[in-house]
């Protein structure tokens, strides 16, 4: 568990330490914050902040990871890395959008099509290389059959299996997106949703199968691949996310632009798909999806009936200019989605007993 506990507290560290210099960079630069004029009032004075400060909490997973198993002499694992490549290629991805926001001065960024096309490739490859790469037992860093707490139903081929890999991706990196529209809300959230993953790795890597001695009902262990290292990712993850809130957190000197939403989405993916609990990820990141609803609510109802059914969209908006502070959204946003966090480790753990 020691490795857990390096990549966490490195990730952390690097962040708190390489967050203000990656300001002064971006400030000197001039690579400021793009605000909608058709937003709240009270954003316009966040016009200039420096963006693009995913490229920190990124650097700093990345470098937990390989530091924690450098300094413990733990092997790296396939699962570890295909979850890290996605994140890496997710942010690059919001990364080429900010920079075209900032630099070319072009505020909607990348063009839809090129943009889709650079997720559906990162997408795609993770997909499909998590179906390779089978340990001694047979199991691949994902699994071609729809999960919640653990593999359940017939398997769906890997042809399907991309296309809700890919399903997953997207909505998960376009619902972290969704809710960065506020100092420190999508940041605090993502920290309590990566706690969460790192103890379900650990309780998998406890009650793995490859370690169980009483095989007689096979339901009441885990078929995971890679759970510690899984766990460690999501540790590096949670301190390098928890670091960065410090200096994200209102007022924010630092905003994460697509870089960073979009590289958060996409890890909490490839972590749900590794771990087998896939359809367990809509109530773990429960605000996500709440505030991915908010928007397809408002949009359907405009399209069908001319008529909003917030004052904006996504739903933190509609609070703000209902007169609630900043600070208030934000606080009262992440209580949600630790409500969500405690129902969804409930449920795993429910599952697990249920079995027992």
């Amino acid at each position: 568990m020691k490795q857990i506990l390096f990549s966490g507290v490195i990730g952390l560290f690097l962040t708190l330490v390489g967050t203000p210099l990656l300001i002064k960079l971006l400030a000197r630069k001039g690579y400021g914050q793009y605000i909608r004029d058709d937003g709240p009032r009270e954003h316009a004075s966040k016009r200039g902040t420096p963006t693009m400060g995913g490229i920190a909490f990124i650097f700093a997973t990345v470098a937990a990871y390989f530091l924690s198993k450098l300094i413990t002499g733990y092997s790296v694992t396939y699962s570890g890395v295909l979850v890290l490549g996605l994140m890496v290629g997710m942010g690059l991805v919001g990364f080429l959008d900010d920079y075209i926001k900032i630099v070319k001065r072009r505020s909607l960024g990348l063009r839809a099509k090129a943009k889709m096309a650079g997720q559906l490739l990162g997408g795609i490859a993770f997909a499909v290389l998590s179906l390779q790469f089978e340990d001694a037992r047979g199991n691949t860093p994902a699994s071609a059959k729809l999960s919640f707490i653990t593999d359940f139903g017939w398997t769906i081929g890997p042809v399907l299996f991309v296309v809700w890999a890919l399903f997953m991706i997207l909505a998960m990196s376009n619902g972290v997106n969704l809710t960065d529209g506020l100092d420190g809300l999508a940041t605090g959230a993502s920290v309590l949703v990566f706690g969460a993953y790192t103890f379900i790795g650990v309780w998998q890597f406890q009650e793995s199968c490859a370690n169980a001695q009483d095989l007689t009902n096979p339901n009441a262990c885990y078929e995971v691949r890679d759970p510690l290292d899984l766990a460690v990712v999501s540790a590096a993850l949670m301190g390098a996310c928890l670091g960065f809130l410090w200096w994200n957190t209102s007022p924010a000197k630092i905003f994460m632009g697509d870089t960073g939403s979009l590289a958060l989405g996409g890890v909490l993916a490839g972590l749900a798909i590794c771990s087998r609990t896939e359809l367990l990820l809509a109530i773990l990141g429960g605000l996500f999806v709440l505030i991915t609803m908010s928007v397809v609510i408002q949009v359907g109802s405009f399209r069908m009936t001319g008529k909003r059914v917030f004052r904006m969209a996504p739903l933190q908006h509609h609070f703000e200019l209902k007169g609630w502070s900043e600070v208030l959204v934000v606080v009262r946003f992440w209580i949600i989605q630790g409500i969500c966090v405690i129902v969804g480790l409930g449920l795993f753990y429910a599952g697990w007993a249920a079995e027992k």
